[in-house]
């Protein structure tokens, strides 16, 4: 500080981001400026008052023009209204629609008929069960569901793209090949419940007709939709034939107010669970879980097109890539692309392999073939028609009961259930095979019997 009392040097001001809504607060600060100037300096044109403004506020000077300009208007400090990130159709639709809407598919298969965006819209609209579509939005799901038209004789069909087809079929023979082995198989997934009502969907036996069916058959009904929102607990759980592993539940409150359970989840809490876990199962178990994020953190993650060159480089170096010439970086990348397969590995499933088991990951959008969901729907059940309080610790004992309660026979049920959707999967793949190669071969007879006809009619 300086003789007289001023600050020899002030930090600069401060400036408001670019983009940045300029809150309230600020804008009366603006106001209050504009009015003391103007009192100085009655004379003094707007942009030059704007820019004096702006200089000792750290606001933008046409954002301080414009503020004064609509405050001359209307006398009055106006406050724009925040426009909020328009959530897409697909962020809208859960994985248990998304399954649904490919179940229907396969049963336009399973019928032997061609699927169209026709047919399924029809059969779509018809399940209430499932929310409002409209056509373009199917095709925009149908998309993201991997399915794709493909061309067969003279009709377009509605089939899986050959990747997921064959994501699937590797699983399905590797899961039948460890039970041959005799390898014990645990199944692992996430849920949340509601402090006032249980998850928003679950997947059911859709055979299952009444509650006495499902007692029966040690199965639910399912859930119905929640009427309310409020605190909700994420819950994890891994379980076999013999029921849900000891002590293994994870259950904490839920911080954020995201529709998607996933967002509570990371790569840390999910390992640091593993850890735990992992010690307690069976010798050299098979461990089933889908492929959300943290599921799937990699180890030495391979470079992307965001990556710098220098550490392209290195990475391909790392893998005993020798590099003698000049090459860009769209180069570089081919041969990461051509590389990533060999050397992609999972922090879990590394973690996994140095207790000897192994990490079997499902298809995308196949929950059906994890019988943990079933648990999860009995689970749910169970909270729901016994939930009084709508309080959050007493929903979580609801919870700890529900688990208690689904005992070896039950899971050896889910399981069951597992191995014909299972073997549904295998069918569909080969009416699919069937259906379209009879179309092709139908169209190669109608070729050769018009030639024969027109050869037989030149020889008379």
């Amino acid at each position: 500080m300086s003789d007289n009392g001023e600050i020899a040097n002030p930090s600069p001001i401060k400036k408001n981001k670019r983009g940045k809504i300029i809150v309230e607060q600020r804008r009366i600060t603006i106001i209050n400026l504009y009015k003391v100037n103007l009192l100085k300096h009655p004379d003094m044109p707007l942009y030059k008052m704007a820019k004096m403004i702006a200089d000792s506020t750290g606001i933008g000077k046409t954002t301080v023009g414009n503020v004064i300009k609509k405050y001359e208007e209307s006398k009055t400090i106006t406050i724009p209204k925040i426009k909020r990130a328009k959530q897409s159709f697909l962020d809208t639709i859960d994985d248990f629609d998304k399954n649904a809407v490919r179940g229907h598919v396969h049963k336009i298969w399973f019928a032997r008929q061609i699927p169209t965006v026709d047919k399924i819209f029809q059969a779509v609209a018809s399940d209430d069960s499932l929310p409002s579509i409209s056509r373009t939005n199917l095709f925009r799901l149908l998309k993201a569901l991997n399915f794709r038209y493909t061309k067969r004789s003279r009709n377009s069909a509605l089939t899986e793209r050959n990747e997921l087809v064959e994501w699937r079929r590797r699983y399905l023979r590797d899961i039948e090949r460890y039970r041959e082995e005799g390898r014990h198989i645990y199944y692992l997934d996430e849920t949340w419940v509601n402090a006032g009502e249980c998850t928003s969907k679950t997947w059911v036996d859709t055979t299952i007709k009444s509650h006495h069916d499902a007692f029966q058959k040690e199965l639910t009904t399912g859930s119905v939709n929640p009427s309310g929102k409020g605190k909700r607990l994420i819950v994890l759980d891994i379980g076999s034939e013999d029921g849900f592993v000891p002590d293994a539940l994870l259950c904490f409150e839920s911080k954020k107010n995201t529709s998607d359970y996933h967002d509570e989840m990371n790569g840390d809490t999910f390992r640091e669970w593993m850890e735990g876990i992992l010690p307690r199962l069976k010798p050299n178990s098979v461990i089933v879980m889908d492929n959300a994020s943290y599921h799937s953190v990699k180890i030495d993650k391979a470079p992307s097109s965001n990556t710098r060159k220098a550490d392209i480089i290195k990475w391909l170096t790392d893998k005993g890539i020798v590099i003698d010439r000049p090459m860009v970086i769209p180069e570089l990348l081919l041969m990461v692309k051509r590389l990533k397969p060999q050397h992609e590995r999972y922090v879990i499933d590394e973690l996994a392999k140095s207790y000897n088991h192994t990490v079997l990951r499902l298809p995308p959008y196949h929950c059906e073939l994890n019988p943990i969901e079933l648990a999860w729907s009995s689970v749910e059940n169970h909270v729901r028609m016994n939930n009084t309080t709508y309080k959050l610790p007493d929903v979580k004992q609801l919870l700890i009961q529900g688990v208690s309660r689904i005992d070896s026979i039950m899971w050896t049920n889910f399981i069951r259930h597992t191995k014909k959707e299972e073997k549904k999967f295998y069918d569909i793949d080969d009416i699919i095979d069937d259906i379209l190669s009879a179309e092709t071969s139908d169209l190669r007879l109608t070729v050769t019997g018009e030639t024969t006809s027109d050869s037989e009619s030149d020889s008379d």
